[in-house]
Order: structure tokens, then C-alpha cells, then sequence
């Protein structure tokens, strides 16, 4: 089996192209013939039943992204985050029911995956994303070329695209297998997602006239990081697109993701609304309030958090919801 990389960014150019298009050297089927790696391609595999794959296992972010645009009850298992730190659903899977899915995370390390569970479910297509080519979001390389094997394997890639790029490769995906990209659910989405950002584009001109900033932050026992929007999608577009005073890092470490501080230089950039990353829950949050030097930073002194959902389920629906979530604890600095 192969595994095809779907490029987003090019709207409308998605073709279902048989195997032998995308660079295998044998047809599809189950005598094997993956060869573990990556082909750029416009599509994926025609030998899928009418209609799309009935039974798909998917990391859990992409999952929840199908399961909101309407293909929920084609997810028969996942990998990756599924439960949050403070109970709940996690964030990186909003919109699936943990009680409606096989969970076939591995208990090994990351991107481990139980091969005998995915074996059970049988499966006509195995999902995950990169964003960075070869390297799949919780599905280790061995495990990967593993399951290429036996299984076709689809990987979203975000790699280079922008937010309106990504929300619309998972959106392109998800009508290549089957969705219903006009049904109400979708379009309101993409409503939602334009009243949003126009409400943003308006408090960013009023946040940036009174003087007021934001800033993306995460810690660990040893470190303090200040996130960098020019390599965050989304962060991106809400300053470069929407004009969001969030405050840029002038050292990022060599990946750009983010720049590395100690907990003593905690307070190099002083902001009035701190967005944390969610993804160590509650107890990431008092952890960064327990920070001495942090807590001299306005927005610490003033308690004005709020959370930042920096892995999430591609949707515009769940990109607005958190574009809102912003804006709704930005207004109170004004």
C-alpha cells in the first residue's frame, strides 16, 4: 500500500488518481508493495468503496476535523491525545466522543500505535498529518511503515500552508471522502469564521490604539517559552490578517517555534493578556502563576489569562471558536 501526502493550498485541485499515478510501482491491494515513503500528490487511491471508506482510523485531531464536517460515524478508531489534563475531552480533539471510538494508541512511546487493535477494526484507510515531510503527527516511522503495508495510508500536510490553507486541505480531504462540504454544518462554519475575524480585525485596530499586547506562553520546570506567530497558523493570521497586537520574540530558537528564556528573564516581554498553552491544562496555568518573575508581568498581575488551543481539530467552525475565545478576554483590556 502507498501513503499520499495531501498538499493543501490548492483549492479545487484534489483528483482521485489511482496509485500507479502517485509513484507506486504496483497497483494497490493487499500484496503488500509499501515502501514506507512519502509521494506529493493530488489525491488518493480510487479502490475505495463507493461513496468513500466506511471504516477509518485516524489520528485524533484529523478525526475530530472529519467528525465536524460530518464523517464521524466513518471513525472507527484513533490514535493520539483523546482524553484532556482536567478531565474531558482534550482540546486536540474536540468534537469526538472518546466512548464512540477505539483508541488504538500504543502504549509505548510517542507515536506508538497498537497494530493487533487496527488489525480489529479493519479499516479501508488509515489518516494522520505532518508538518514536516516524512514525519507523521503520533505515528512513529517504524510504526508507519509497518501499517503501509497492509493499509493506505493518508497524510494532511500543513507543511508551508498558512491557516486558510490548512482549514481548507482537511476541508478538501474531507469531501474526497464522501462529506458533504455544502451541508449546513460546514457553511456555517465558514460564516462563523468570517464574523469572527472581522470582529478581531476591529478590536486589534483598538487594542494596538490603547497600547495593549498579548502574549503566547508555556513553561517547563527549567524554561519559559515565548511562542512565535510567524510560525504558529494561526497565531500568523491573527496578526499578519486580523492586526492582533501579539508580541513577536526577537530570538527564536533555531526551529522558530519559539524563544527559549529562563524563568529569571520571564518577564522580557511584558503583555496584558497572557495566552497559555492548554495543552498542559490547569495545572500548566498555576504553575506559570507559581513563577516569581512571570508574576510582574501586567497580565499576571492583572490575572488576565486565557487559553491558547495551539493543536486543534482543522475546521473553520473550531477556528472561529477560538478566534472568539480570544477576542471575548481581549474586549476586557479595553
Amino acid at each position: 500500500m502507498k501513503t499520499r501526502s495531501i498538499v493543501g493550498g490548492i483549492v479545487g485541485a484534489l483528483l482521485l488518481l489511482p496509485l500507479a499515478a502517485c509513484g507506486s510501482d504496483s497497483g494497490s491491494g493487499s500484496d503488500g508493495g509499501g515502501d514506507g515513503n512519502v509521494d506529493q500528490t493530488d489525491g488518493i487511491d480510487t479502490d475505495l468503496p463507493d461513496g468513500g471508506p466506511q471504516r477509518i482510523v485516524a489520528q485524533s485531531t484529523v478525526a475530530a476535523a472529519l467528525t465536524q464536517l460530518g464523517l464521524g460515524d466513518r471513525i472507527v478508531g484513533t490514535f493520539g491525545p483523546l482524553n484532556g489534563p482536567d478531565g474531558g475531552v482534550d482540546s486536540q480533539a474536540n468534537g469526538l466522543d472518546p466512548e464512540s471510538v477505539t483508541d488504538v494508541t500504543g502504549a509505548g512511546d510517542y507515536g506508538d500505535i497498537d497494530e493487533e487493535k487496527v488489525a480489529e477494526l479493519d479499516p479501508d484507510l488509515v489518516i494522520t498529518s505532518s508538518y514536516l515531510e516524512g514525519d507523521y503527527w503520533y505515528m512513529a516511522t517504524n510504526i508507519h511503515d509497518s501499517l503501509a503495508k497492509r493499509y493506505d495510508i493518508v497524510a494532511v500536510s500543513y507543511d508551508g500552508l498558512d491557516l486558510v490553507e490548512q482549514l481548507d486541505a482537511v476541508e478538501e480531504l474531507a469531501g474526497e471522502l464522501g462529506a458533504d462540504l455544502e451541508s449546513s454544518e460546514v457553511t456555517d462554519g465558514r460564516a462563523a469564521f468570517e464574523a469572527a475575524s472581522a470582529t478581531a480585525t476591529t478590536l486589534g485596530q483598538q487594542l494596538t490604539a490603547a497600547g495593549k499586547t498579548a502574549v503566547a506562553v508555556s513553561g517547563s520546570t527549567d524554561s519559559y517559552y515565548v511562542s512565535n506567530p510567524a510560525v504558529s497558523a494561526d497565531l500568523n493570521y491573527w496578526v499578519e490578517t486580523l492586526g492582533l497586537p501579539i508580541v513577536v520574540p526577537d530570538n527564536p530558537d533555531p526551529q522558530g517555534y519559539f524563544e527559549t528564556l529562563s524563568w529569571e528573564e520571564s518577564d522580557k516581554y511584558n503583555a496584558d493578556l497572557a495566552l497559555y498553552d492548554d495543552r498542559q491544562g490547569e495545572a500548566g496555568l498555576e504553575a506559570l502563576k507559581a513563577q516569581p518573575v512571570f508574576a510582574t508581568i501586567t497580565a499576571a498581575q492583572n490575572n488576565a489569562f486565557t487559553p491558547w488551543t495551539s493543536v486543534y481539530p482543522a475546521t473553520y467552525a473550531e477556528a472561529a471558536t477560538l478566534l472568539n475565545r480570544f477576542t471575548t478576554a481581549a474586549q476586557g483590556l479595553l
